[in-house]
């Protein structure tokens, strides 16, 4: 059991190493908000690419634009003119009017009229900036509506890269002239909302008041953690959500889009708007001239010119609120930071997986491909259905894995090619080395060969009288020529396909079938006739060799060779220092004894021996003698030997 599961890591130990290292980088880089921005990028992204909304009759924008400022020839309103534009829209009877316009001093004249109508009008909303420093200074309420409790929180978050996401319900209010305890104020799109929905019997109602959860209708509302989404230690202080945008519909030929009914100033003052615009219906009142710079920049916006006025921000928080308690639709959620987690690490298994797996380098480009737009459109889908899941994390996981085990592949395969030629090195054919290669994941574990049984032929040759040649030869000159010898005969093992396992002495040991097993009888055959081929050659070399030793006065040889076909361990064998491939196994000694057998049988200048194996593969292809049946030294079993002559038939 301990050996099957040392062996599944070891098989998947690039995916076990990979996976905790890259999701790792990836969490310590989003801890550190290296993917924030990239991450409300992607956000925002995914926010244009929903499909367009209709506009939200429930609420009317009074805008009051350039050409109204021109036509009353000032800025700002005076509260006669204030005080006539509400009397209007009251006639109207509206469910609630939001005043997006800071009325904390009289601005003359008729002050006292627009008190009167402050006083008169409890379905209006004034409005107060709490927050100061990061976002501004404050600003008071209309006392008299302060009063009347008839106030909302205006203020609008900005994320670092200045734009609108997330909508701010109610903030903690100190009361620094009484000395009283801070209260909570709702923001002015809250109370606008609580108004028109109290009048369908839908109030807000809390759930679990520990972690600020409240039901509004058909809705369940959350505050926002520090963490949530693609935030990273947001402030998250007062009660804040996601601002789930109403997908505007742009007006043709226009590059604003309005997602609300909007009328102008001028045409509310002027009774030139429909009889009943605004029966029942939310009226927000603001500024939507570039010149007062009441502007933000939102998911939607890429320039100035699609930039949202202040009062569009809060009509589309109301909006959010409105259609979440009446419509089901549903505010945007987010996964828990462990399950966030788990989703990176999902990720960054599938890309580590599937590329240790199924690819290679040259599919490195295509896979990222593949599987990251199937990242980004389940990402898409999710988002459709209301999750704001992450997706930088998860797709830097994925691409870090891909090239992390591509490269580590790709190390592995230099090492393992590294490990073939010091093992084989100038022992095989480059055909060889490349079938070698080409079956390397079979071959090679651990920077070894492992040792593997097949049927394998083995040589063994040895020149005869090499004792009497080394007394009589000069060792300097002796070393030329064994080594002339040993590369001619070397060259014809390569030649024939076989490997040269080893030099011993004068003594050369070939094996031919390997490292690549021959399973076939055919492929056996085949591997036993390159031997004796092999063995007919070196004959032929050796007398090439002697005609020029003699010329040269150096002393000619002759050779005996012993080949055996059958079972073999063919393997890696050493240290870790020192490692070579070689064969191993009873036919191994065959051939050697066969090569040392009774020197008194002449073979000319090559006698080769064979046992009976081989001699049943290649009888129809060569001139063979039988021996006979003998015991070879160190065997307690005979063996019938046959001798090979140089008389090719084929």
């Amino acid at each position: 059991m301990f050996k099957n599961l040392r062996q599944l890591l070891w098989q998947w130990r690039g995916v076990l190493i990979t996976v905790p290292t890259i999701t790792g980088l990836v969490l310590a880089l989003r801890s550190m908000g290296g993917l924030q921005l990239w991450e409300w990028t992607a956000y925002d992204q995914f926010l244009r690419w929903r499909p367009r909304e209709t506009m939200d009759q429930r609420i009317v924008i009074v805008a009051i634009d350039e050409p109204d400022i021109q036509t009353l020839k000032q800025w700002t309103l005076s509260d006669a003119t204030l005080a006539q534009l509400l009397r209007n829209i009251k006639a109207q009877q509206p469910s609630a009017i939001g005043l997006d316009i800071y009325r904390d001093l009289p601005v003359e004249p008729g002050h006292q009229d627009l008190v009167q109508v402050f006083t008169s009008t409890p379905n209006l909303m004034g409005v107060q900036k709490v927050l100061g420093d990061k976002y501004g200074t404050t600003v008071n309420a209309p006392p008299i509506l302060k009063e009347r409790n008839q106030v909302g929180a205006i203020d609008v978050l900005l994320d670092d890269d200045g734009r609108v996401r997330r909508a701010l319900l109610s903030i903690r209010q100190d009361n620094n002239q009484t000395g009283t305890s801070s209260q909570e104020l709702y923001s002015l799109p809250v109370r606008l909302a609580l108004m028109y929905l109290e009048n369908k019997g839908i109030t807000l109602q809390p759930i679990d008041p520990a972690l600020g959860k409240v039901s509004l209708g058909k809705a369940v509302f959350v505050p926002m953690q520090p963490n949530d989404g693609g935030y990273i230690n947001a402030d998250t202080g007062g009660y804040q959500i996601l601002l789930n945008y109403r997908r505007p519909q742009c007006q043709q030929h226009s590059q604003r889009c309005n997602p609300f009914p909007t009328v102008s100033l001028t045409e509310v003052l002027e009774n030139k708007i429909p009889a009943n615009l605004m029966r029942d219906r939310i009226v927000l009142i603001g500024v939507k001239a570039a010149s007062l710079k009441d502007i933000f920049f939102t998911p939607y916006s890429n320039s100035y010119l699609t930039a949202e006025y202040g009062v569009d921000i809060h009509a589309q928080i109301t909006s959010q609120l409105l259609s979440a308690a009446l419509d089901g639709r549903s505010p945007i959620k987010v996964l828990s930071e462990p399950v966030e987690g788990l989703w990176i690490v999902f990720w960054s298994s599938v890309g580590a997986i599937s590329s240790w797996t199924f690819l290679r380098m040259r599919y490195l480009a295509v896979s990222i491909l593949l599987l990251s737009t199937v990242l980004v459109g389940g990402s898409y889908l999710a988002f459709l259905q209301g999750w704001w899941i992450p997706l930088i994390p998860p797709l830097l996981a994925l691409i870090g894995s891909e090239i992390a085990i591509t490269a580590y592949l790709a190390c592995i395969e230099r090492e393992d090619r590294q490990a073939v030629m010091n093992l084989l090195g100038q022992h095989v054919t480059p055909k060889l080395a490349q079938a070698v290669w080409r079956d390397r994941h079979q071959l090679l574990k651990e920077g070894q060969i492992t040792g593997q049984q097949l049927t394998a032929t083995v040589l063994f040759t040895d020149i005869k009288g090499f004792t009497g040649i080394t007394e009589r030869t000069n060792p300097e000159v002796l070393m030329v020529w064994l080594n002339d010898y040993m590369k001619a005969m070397s060259q014809s093992v390569l030649d024939h396909d076989g490997v040269l396992d080893k030099f011993i002495g004068d003594a050369v040991m070939a094996v031919f079938g390997v490292p690549i097993p021959s399973t076939t009888p055919e492929a056996i055959a085949q591997d036993a006739i390159a031997a004796v081929r092999c063995a007919l050659n070196m004959a032929a070399k050796l007398e090439q060799l002697n005609q020029q030793w003699k010329i040269q006065g150096l002393p000619t040889a002759a050779m005996r060779v012993g080949i055996a076909t059958g079972t073999v361990v063919a393997g890696s064998l050493g240290s870790q220092q020192r490692l070579n491939y070689t064969t191993i196994g009873d036919s191994v000694n065959i051939a050697a004894r066969l090569e040392s057998y009774d020197k008194s049988i002449d073979g000319g200048i090559c006698r080769i021996l064979i046992n009976e194996e081989t001699y049943h593969y290649i009888k129809d292809y060569f001139l063979i003698q039988f021996i006979g049946l003998v015991q070879l030294r160190g065997r307690k079993q005979s063996l019938n030997v046959y001798q090979v002559f140089p008389d090719i038939r084929g």
